[in-house]
């Protein structure tokens, strides 16, 4: 597949000559296993200072705090009376209420149990944790869980002005670890193979070498649309941290826009297994001058993102729960 141009009157494509499923070519052997093992190891070592993704920020409401499991540690979050976004612990310091039901009135959390007040500072053992809102995502530090040297704030990889984007976040579990997550998403070659509803005409046309940097896999692939109508662009995965990897289209339609693919461990559940939030967050943009009815469009096309995300994660969560399956057994090949 040639390089998409940058431009064009319309953004849609036809295929002239659809090639079936099964015979495109084979990509096994791209795929090497060392390679995608490589690039996860490099992509643990580098530092998260401690930051991990809670949520969307659209997800935060003004009566009740967002409440999730983070490393095994149960953490809440909302704002105070000035508007500060707070997190600490979802454990009331009194008699041990779960905090994740309690209402949020004037910027204070007020357990049901029996009556405490936090207003986000430090009370009766109760210490607020450090917390992020990026305008897209909410982040929390856990310095414990982490076990890194901790930053005073996350590392958000770059993006389009959320002002004039198309902004929507998905969010799935699994039963796997993290990293069962993230090697999905340095795979590639499985998106035109495994996703057949979605990509078609992939080619991976670069891959990082053993010492790179920053990992990137560059790739030529067609959104599907509809029958023949396709979408060409080339787009670059990077694992900048142990538990993210951003897509960002470099050329075609939507050039500049960004998916972000968060992998953020829960805990285990009651049979001991890991658990795992992919917290998958899309920036869409483009000079296109249509693009501003698109954003007024937004509550719609939300939902509409956000099904395509989960139809992609259904397969890829299953994918990544059999991986952390057969490793847990010694089963996994290689």
């Amino acid at each position: 597949m040639a390089l998409p141009p940058r431009r064009g009157p319309i953004p849609l494509r036809l295929r002239r000559a659809p090639v079936a499923w099964e015979r495109q070519r084979a990509m096994w052997r791209d795929a090497r296993p060392t390679l995608i093992a490589g690039a996860l190891e490099r992509a643990r070592a580098r530092p998260s200072g401690n930051w991990y993704v809670v949520g969307a920020s659209r997800g935060l409401r003004t009566d009740r705090p967002l409440a999730r499991t983070i490393a095994n540690q149960e953490v809440v979050l909302w704002r105070d009376a000035r508007g500060r976004l707070v997190a600490g612990p979802g454990v009331c310091p009194h008699l041990g209420a779960p905090l994740r039901d309690s209402p949020i009135r004037c910027g204070t959390l007020v357990c049901r149990w029996h009556g405490l007040t936090l207003d986000g500072k430090p009370f009766a053992g109760w210490e607020p944790w450090p917390a992020h809102d990026d305008g897209v995502l909410l982040w929390v530090r856990l310095d414990h869980a982490g076990g890194e040297e901790p930053t005073n704030r996350p590392s958000v990889p770059a993006r389009p002005d959320t002002a004039d984007a198309l902004v929507t976040v998905y969010t799935g579990v699994g039963v796997c670890e993290p990293d069962d997550v993230i090697a999905n998403r340095l795979d590639p070659w499985h998106g035109a193979w495994f996703h057949p509803h979605s990509f078609v005409d992939l080619t991976v046309v670069d891959t990082p070498g053993p010492r790179e940097e920053e990992d990137a896999f560059t790739v030529d692939v067609s959104f599907r649309v509809a029958g023949r109508l396709v979408v060409p662009v080339r787009a670059v995965f990077t694992a900048p941290g142990p538990r993210i990897v951003v897509m960002r289209i470099t050329h075609g339609e939507g050039e500049g826009s960004v998916v972000e693919t968060h992998a953020t461990p829960l805990g285990r559940d009651a049979l001991g297994r890991p658990r795992t939030a992919v917290v998958e967050a899309v920036v869409a943009s483009t000079t296109r001058p249509g693009f501003t009815l698109a954003r007024r469009a937004a509550p719609v096309l939300r939902p509409l993102i956000r099904y395509a995300a989960g139809r992609l994660w259904r397969d890829d969560l299953a994918y990544a729960e059999r991986r952390w399956a057969l490793r847990s057994t010694g089963r996994f090949p290689g």
